[in-house]
């Protein structure tokens, strides 16, 4: 299974795409359980900062229940389409987004990933960059401020204007001020696979849904990053081998279209 044409220009556009059932309901079924049932043994008050920042659950990130959702489905086979050679994926971030009360609730917020924080485990000083951002989802998520995966259409264009302009090692300053269009909240079902270039500002909504809302998370790498990866903040395709088509167009001054 490949992207078609049209949803590898949303990418290009708005910086990623959202793909409806894409992951099986028994699937999803199987994560939810695993997760569930973890949570019923219990949560350790001290570490849920962690959990927030990096993952819940982690004693399941590299269980296949949760990996065999990126790399025995056609989410595999759809990120590649896009970005190519892909680093082996052995483990996802269990997001889980638990209701809030309050009311009204605040704007999401938004961020870059790999940038330092008291609990995400990026060492400072140190920028943890990757290709792709794919969520599978496993809520229904059908109405806004229902912990929604939150995405700033375009962002990556003008953060890669950005860092050509004050070098990559300015995220280690904070998110750049730049002005970006509206956030879109991402309404999904369970099974949807939405995926992000890693270069688009995104967050969660704040959940002040009845419902927890559970997403996994798989940060992708091109098998090349390493060596690169400065320089695919200041040339955001360079690591998307299947988007050369479109991207040759509009640097030609061509619609990608």
């Amino acid at each position: 299974m490949q992207l078609s044409y049209a949803q590898k220009l949303e990418i290009y556009r708005r910086g990623f795409v959202q793909l409806p059932g894409v992951v099986p309901q028994v699937m999803v079924d199987a994560a939810l359980r695993a997760i569930n049932h973890s949570f019923g043994e219990g949560m350790d008050p001290a570490l849920l900062n962690q959990f927030r920042s990096q993952s819940y659950c982690p004693e399941l990130r590299q269980h296949e229940v949760i990996t065999n959702l990126f790399n025995q489905t056609p989410a595999s086979d759809l990120a590649a389409s896009a970005v190519g050679r892909l680093r082996p994926v052995g483990g996802g971030q269990i997001a889980v987004r638990f209701p809030s009360l309050q009311d009204p609730p605040e704007e999401p917020r938004g961020h870059l990933d790999g940038m330092y924080s008291p609990h995400n485990g990026v060492p400072k000083g140190e920028i943890h960059n990757f290709t792709m951002l794919l969520g599978v989802m496993l809520s229904e998520v059908k109405a806004p401020f229902s912990g929604n995966l939150t995405v700033w259409p375009g962002s990556h264009h003008t953060y890669e204007q950005y860092f050509r302009a004050h070098g990559p090692e300015a995220l280690l300053a904070g998110m750049p001020p730049v002005d970006l269009a509206p956030p879109v909240q991402v309404l999904a079902q369970p099974g949807d696979v939405v995926l992000v270039h890693y270069q688009v500002k995104h967050g969660a909504a704040p959940n002040v849904s009845p419902h927890p809302r559970y997403a996994i998370y798989f940060r992708l790498s091109h098998v090349d990053h390493e060596a690169r990866k400065r320089e695919v903040m200041q040339d955001i395709w360079l690591e998307w081998e299947g988007m050369k088509q479109i991207v040759a167009a509009r640097r030609e001054g061509l619609p990608a279209a």
